[in-house]
């Protein structure tokens, strides 16, 4: 029988209301010592705090109503209570380099199992504290990186369930190493200005099901990583993500562009990308590889956003593979599948490798709706982030755009533009296309 932990029998008289950490944490570490066990945070109650240290065999519960609110102070969130803020010399746009393994922590696991973390509660990042240089279009953090809202390495057995995380400041949920992982019900509500608040990060992460989440936030929604400062937990492989609705001012779906490690046997279907910068995106800039990745039943409506600073053009499908400076070695896109596919965009379908690292996409039975939307100029490729590619690129229309790739089939595809152009539908450069009972309108 589950045993249940009452935070608020762990406040007293003494307790800093401003950062519950103790207490909290001394209440997760009684519960470690049961039978696996529940920390329940109280209805209509909120609790602020820093530094949260979860442990093997515990569940947090966040009861209807409470809130699990990250402190004011950004001291509470070091292990060692110093924190020197590297403020950046440049936007993130352009650098946002990035080992995978963050300096501070909200909430915070390591080499556990058995995790589980439960609403209907909510658990807040507080952005606002980390705000730096702000636009109408675009807010960075002044420091990088920041503070991700929930952090796991090395869980096996973890559950995240009907509970919704707003206003992270940084990667919202970062997960690590982990395997045997659920995401159900989880909400994802983030300022869709402020950078780098990615929703769902599995980094060197196997065995993953996401299913009937909601996600709005700047940078991507569900993006899958490996990055170079977590190489021993393997490839990121065997993910499953079905019924999503995503929002993104960058990619709702992406792959890197940290990719030191292969990507494989990946299925996303039945999702709905609304009001996002690129729909899907492919952004292989180091040495892994990207294979066998599935994609069916996707609606996706995509615009353009601002002149520089997000990543993407308003693309529905993005196929990249571009090394990520002079010293890098690139690895290859390969057996990508794209079926049914519903595209309202405002750019088009591109596909570009560098150096023919591209090879086997399949579209089936995928429509393509290209229209103007916005006042931002068209016919722009961003090929971020890039020593070679620093800065976008124009070209003419062209309904399809596809350089350096082999055998692209477009197979029973219908693309109809209402942007005219004199140029032939598909710009094709060293690439071999096969296009049957393909229309081009």
């Amino acid at each position: 029988m589950n045993m249940e932990v009452k935070i608020d029998s762990y406040i007293t008289e003494k307790s800093n209301l401003n950062n519950l950490s103790i207490e909290i944490n001394r209440a997760i570490e009684d519960a470690s010592k049961l039978a696996f066990s529940k920390v329940v945070f109280s209805k209509n109650k909120t609790y602020r705090a820093g530094t949260i240290y979860l442990k093997s065999n515990v569940e947090l519960v966040l009861e209807e109503g409470s809130l699990l609110l990250a402190s004011d102070n950004i001291q509470d969130f070091s292990k060692n209570g110093n924190v020197q803020d590297k403020k950046l010399d440049k936007p993130t746009w352009e650098d946002c380099s990035y080992n995978g393994n963050p300096t501070l922590f909200f909430i915070y696991g390591k080499d556990l199992e058995n995790v589980k973390i439960s609403g209907p509660g909510h658990i807040d990042g507080n952005e606002k504290i980390f705000y730096g240089k702000i636009s109408n279009y675009h807010i960075d953090g002044y420091f990088y990186p920041r503070v991700p809202l929930l952090y796991l390495e090395n869980i096996e057995n973890l559950i995240i369930e009907n509970i919704t995380f707003q206003h992270s400041a940084f990667w919202t949920t970062h997960l690590v190493g982990c395997r045997d992982v659920i995401i159900n019900r989880l909400i994802i509500d983030n300022n869709l200005i402020l950078a780098n608040c990615d929703g769902i990060d599995p980094d060197h992460c196997q065995n993953v099901r996401i299913t009937n989440c909601k996600i709005s936030c700047a940078d991507d929604c569900i993006v899958f990583k490996t990055t170079s400062g977590n190489k021993k937990y393997g490839t990121t492989r065997n993910i499953y993500v079905d019924s999503c609705v995503l929002e993104s001012t960058s990619a709702a779906i992406k792959f890197g562009s940290e990719s030191t490690q292969d990507f494989h046997n990946i299925k996303i279907s039945n999702c709905k990308i609304v009001n996002s910068n690129r729909g899907i995106s492919f952004q292989l800039r180091d040495e892994g590889n990207i294979s066998n990745v599935y994609f069916e039943n996707m609606d996706i409506k995509t615009h353009l956003f601002s002149p520089i600073e997000w990543w993407g053009k308003g693309e529905p499908i993005y196929i990249s593979a571009v090394k990520r400076d002079e010293n890098t070695s690139l690895g290859f896109i390969s057996n990508i599948h794209f079926k049914n596919i519903n595209a309202h965009s405002e750019s088009p379908l591109f596909i570009y490798s560098q150096n023919n690292n591209i090879s086997r996409i399949i579209f089936e039975d995928c429509n393509f709706d290209i229209k103007e939307i916005t006042k931002w100029e068209h016919n722009i490729h961003d090929l971020r982030p890039s020593s070679y590619y620093s800065q976008p690129f124009s070209s003419p229309f062209y309904q399809a755009y596809i350089q350096n790739s082999k055998d692209v089939k477009l197979l029973n595809c219908n693309f109809n533009s209402a942007i005219k152009s004199d140029k032939e539908p598909i710009y094709s450069l060293n690439s071999e296309i096969e296009a049957k009972n393909t229309k081009f309108n």
